[in-house]
């Protein structure tokens, strides 16, 4: 059983591009870490200035393996969704799909890791915990 996605669309700007005109290898990262911070605040209920700010912790990425399947070009509505492959106690792992127009355009996993005001791994809050439990592949 697969649990539930998030997704959510973002268009390609001209700042994501190479002179070529195709998204610069390195922008696929920082929209995921954008789609991430978007998945906190919607779904999660906790944003990243709340998490950061008011609560002293982060969620820094500890592992990122990525396959790029086809270039995408400046003004094509990405399609990003997020789904959690695995819950643990501190970490949590992360599949990434972009596609566009139903083509797949690049995939990735991802392992953050919460960690407190130390730099050091704390256990998920129950209340982050609890919210992201249904994002799981193996959820109902």
């Amino acid at each position: 059983m697969t649990g539930q996605v998030f997704t959510v669309r973002r268009r390609v700007r001209f700042a994501d591009c190479d002179a070529a005109g195709i998204v610069f290898f390195p922008r696929y990262f920082e929209m995921l870490n954008g789609v991430v911070e978007d998945w906190f605040a919607g779904p999660l209920g906790v944003s990243f200035r709340e998490l950061h700010l008011e609560r002293g912790a982060s969620v820094p990425t500890a592992a990122v393996e990525a396959t790029f399947r086809a270039p995408s070009r400046l003004e094509d509505d990405l399609d990003f969704s997020l789904a959690v492959v695995r819950l643990g106690g501190a970490s949590c792992g992360l599949r990434h799909r972009i596609d566009c127009g139903g083509e797949r355009r690049f995939e990735a996993t991802q392992t953050i890791v919460h960690v407190g005001r130390a730099l050091k791994p704390e256990a998920w809050p129950e209340d982050l915990r609890a919210r992201m439990a249904p994002f799981e592949e193996s959820a109902a």
